[in-house]
């Protein structure tokens, strides 16, 4: 009946769809060949979304970025017949049959089309013939990064992209949209760096076997955050720097906790250098870090031969002191606070001692003074022992030589002034 034929004709499943190839009369064409092949250049306009700026390596001086990338060009062979002027959309299956640009990332290392979880390529034709053609990939290209102010630093790198076999005589490469041709996205964040400026730029790239070719360049920025090795290398090295200073209001006599110290100021600040080091790439140059490093450890190494001047000056002023008095060898005549400094025991007068009976001395006098000692009796110890306590301050200043009075006030002075002059003229 009437009835049944109308309905079986509405009823789209038992109609035969029409491939995607014969819409587009994909076998009547050679698409091996660009559009307008032997005639003017084919126009190809690009666009970038960036999606993240995945990571920045120092040590092999490259970047990492996602980006979804946007080819516009007109290819006339695959313009259809359509009423309502809608656009038909493919996935990558259709890529293999037709004509593409052939973009590629120059100075990249290492780059995919994402897939999961299918392939992220997506081709849209017009019926005029105007195609989009969209792209999801991750790409990691070099960056020639200078570290001479590392890490008061800011890299400039770029992204750039170009036509592998068409020269500009064949395919002109341009941005669709000018500057606004390069968009980001408002959350793209890294953890050292913060990101300046995007920008998109054009030139040309000159071949001498295969000529002059369109070139794109995504220009990006990278001021490098300064806390993180503020904490890390910048303050500990300032805190060993002033430790080291601490020797100069110890006793000259005290060698033990001197050397100790600048030993250990010394070592400190060794490890310190080291780990900044492994952390960098092998330049032939001096970084900014590295002056600041090496002038603090100058200081602390200076300390350490303050000391040894003080301690030798010393040694030198005791022998004519010894000659003067005109005392038998290997006996020195000492005050009270000379000889406290070399067993740890007060005396009330001055006192003849052999240097090396010091601490046999001390110990037995102690032993001694506990076995017939009475509460009566403490009580003069107990007097010297306070006297002592309240004359520190003025024992240390007593057996202080005058090389450390004035490193006390030119050490701090210098490294004050090379602190300004080093954060002025790097920051």
């Amino acid at each position: 009946s009437k009835r049944e034929i109308k309905m079986r004709k509405l009823d789209s499943t038992k109609v035969r769809p029409l491939k995607s190839e014969q819409l587009l009369r994909i076998e009547d064409h050679d698409f091996a060949l660009r559009p307008g092949f032997g005639g003017s250049p084919i126009p190809v306009g690009i666009d970038v979304q960036v999606e993240s700026i995945d990571s920045i390596s120092e040590v092999d001086m490259d970047f990492t970025m996602t980006l979804y990338l946007r080819h516009y060009w007109k290819d006339e062979r695959l313009s259809f017949r359509s009423n309502k002027n809608k656009s038909m959309t493919f996935d990558g299956r259709l890529i293999k049959k037709i004509w593409v640009p052939d973009v590629f990332f120059v100075h990249s290392k290492r780059s995919f089309i994402h897939d999961t979880t299918v392939e992220n390529v997506m081709l849209r034709v017009y019926p005029d013939g105007n195609v989009l053609f969209s792209l999801r990939i991750t790409v990691s290209a070099m960056c020639f990064m200078d570290f001479s102010r590392f890490p008061l630093d800011t890299q400039n790198c770029s992204l750039e992209l170009e036509s592998y076999a068409y020269n500009e005589d064949d395919l002109m490469l341009y941005w669709k949209h000018g500057n606004k041709s390069l968009s980001t996205d408002e959350h793209i964040s890294l953890s050292q760096f913060f990101i300046e400026e995007f920008s998109a730029s054009s030139g040309l790239a000159f071949y001498s076997s295969t000529g002059w070719y369109n070139r794109l360049f995504i220009n990006f920025a990278l001021r490098r955050h300064i806390f993180f090795f503020v904490l890390q290398s910048y303050f500990p090295a300032m805190l060993m720097v002033m430790l080291s200073w601490v020797s100069f209001w110890i006793d000259r006599r005290a060698v033990p906790a001197r050397v100790s110290l600048g030993i250990t100021t010394v070592l400190t600040m060794s490890t310190i250098m080291t780990g900044v080091s492994a952390s960098m790439p092998q330049v032939s140059y001096i970084k900014a870090v590295d002056v600041y490093l090496w002038i603090s450890f100058l200081f602390v190494f200076l300390s350490v031969i303050e000391y040894a001047a003080v301690n030798y000056l010393t040694t030198i002023e005791e022998r004519k002191q010894l000659k003067k008095r005109g005392k038998a060898s290997g006996m020195y005549s000492m005050d009270a606070v000379q000889a406290m400094a070399f067993d740890g025991c007060f005396h009330d007068t001055d006192v003849d001692m052999d240097l090396t009976g010091f601490s046999d001395r001390c110990e037995e006098n102690e032993t001694r003074a506990g076995a017939t000692s009475s509460p009566s009796s403490d009580t003069p110890r107990i007097k010297r022992k306070r006297s002592l306590k309240g004359n520190v301050g003025r024992i240390i200043l007593q057996n202080n030589h005058v090389i450390d009075t004035y490193s006390r006030i030119i050490f701090p002075s210098v490294y004050i002034v090379f602190n300004f002059f080093y954060w002025g003229l790097y920051m």
